[in-house]
Formats: C-alpha cells, structure tokens, sequence
C-alpha cells in the first residue's frame, strides 16, 4: 500500500526557510516520479517541483519558486524533502507530496499517489 507522509510545514516570516519532508512507504521509491503540490484557497493546485524516477533523473521547478526550493530524494531511506528558503507570503499553501510510477511529474494530473498534506504559511 503506498503511503506518503508529509511533515514540516509551519509558520514562517518572509525571507525565512523550511524543509518539507515526505515519508514514502510501500513501493520503491526509485521506480517512482515524486512531486510537491500545493494548494492554498481560490487558487488552483499547482506543481511546484518534482523529480522524475531515478532511471530517468530529471528535475523540474514552477517558475516562481526556480532558485528558491530544492527538491531531493533519498530512495535509499524512502525519503523526499523540498528545501524551501526566502519564502514569500505567495508562498502559503498547503503542500502535498504526490507520486506516480515509471511516469511524468510535471502536471498535477499524472499523479496516481497523494498525501494528506502540511500547511505552509508566510507571514510576519
């Protein structure tokens, strides 16, 4: 059964940083494209990175975050981070990791795999 747990959202003022992780279990996190989606009310989901499975090694950012977010991957410990840093308050959202095998990652909708989310706010 795959499960994606998401941990280290929370309240940030602008200009400072947070590390999402996601905790994968249940597959093998190298045959799998993983991505971060977020979400914040009246706006639509949108990608914001995703690295595709490790056969194929691609990463891919939204343009508003390219030089501001990282994504990595530790298949190794079945994990996946997003290292954000000098967030803005267009930043807030909450941020799901989402996954999808052998697969492309740069559209919402190629995901099979969701978590349930953690909340991101900017804000001073």
């Amino acid at each position: 059964q795959v499960q994606l747990v998401e941990s280290g959202g929370g309240l940030v003022p602008p200009g400072g940083s947070l590390r999402l992780s996601c905790t994968t279990s249940g597959f093998t996190l190298s045959h799998y494209s993983i991505g971060w989606v977020r979400h914040s009310p009246g706006k639509e989901r949108e990608g914001v990175s995703c690295s595709t499975f490790s056969s194929d090694g691609k990463t891919y950012y939204l343009d508003f975050v390219k030089g501001r977010f990282t994504i990595s991957r530790d298949n190794a410990k079945n994990m996946v981070y997003l290292q954000m840093n000098t967030l803005k308050p267009e930043d807030s959202a909450v941020y799901y990791c989402a996954a999808v095998i052998l697969g492309r990652c740069q559209s919402v909708e190629d995901y099979d795999y969701w978590g349930q989310g953690t909340q991101v706010t900017v804000s001073s």
